[in-house]
């Protein structure tokens, strides 16, 4: 993940709560972005056409352009299929996984699948446990790490050597 965001990757994720849990600061001073694209029109209509969640719908528009990116997966398991199934499939490699979705339904058993299948390396917890503090604590770490690493001084959002 560090030297993703050393070669410029974007953080995608599916849930607008992992994209404004993840910081600003750190993200200005690397020059990386976070998209996500569950309220886009366009996916919820592709959602309605296809009869699927609009979480695979948003990672089926995404498609290629998460090659070699980082993926952060909080809430719908249904996204981790699909990034997982665009991998395997299709060949698109996220440089990351960061799959962590919570809740009773599905989401044990897509961090298992993850565990079992992943092309990539892949960060997630074991169990029903996780959720979008989570994802954006793991996406932090790495954005704080790679600040620290690369001998930039974070604080308070302003950037010194």
């Amino acid at each position: 993940g560090i030297e993703a965001l050393d070669n410029g990757a974007d953080i995608y994720t599916d849930v607008e709560m992992v994209r404004t849990g993840i910081s600003k600061p750190a993200l200005k001073i690397r020059g990386n972005e976070v998209h996500c694209l569950i309220k886009d029109e366009n996916v919820a209509k592709m959602a309605k056409e296809l009869g699927v969640t609009r979480s695979i719908a948003a990672m089926r528009t995404f498609g290629k352009q998460l090659e070699e990116q980082i993926v952060a997966i909080r809430n719908a398991p249904t996204a981790l299929y699909e990034v997982l199934r665009l991998a395997l499939e299709e060949g698109i490699k996220p440089a990351l996984i960061i799959g962590i979705p919570v809740g009773f339904v599905g989401a044990a058993e897509s961090k298992d699948y993850l565990m079992e299948v992943s092309p990539v390396p892949y960060i997630t917890v074991k169990g029903n446990k996780g959720g979008s503090p989570i994802a954006a604590s793991v996406c932090n770490a790495l954005l704080y790490t790679d600040v620290k690493r690369n001998d930039m001084l974070f604080v308070e959002g302003k950037e010194s050597k």
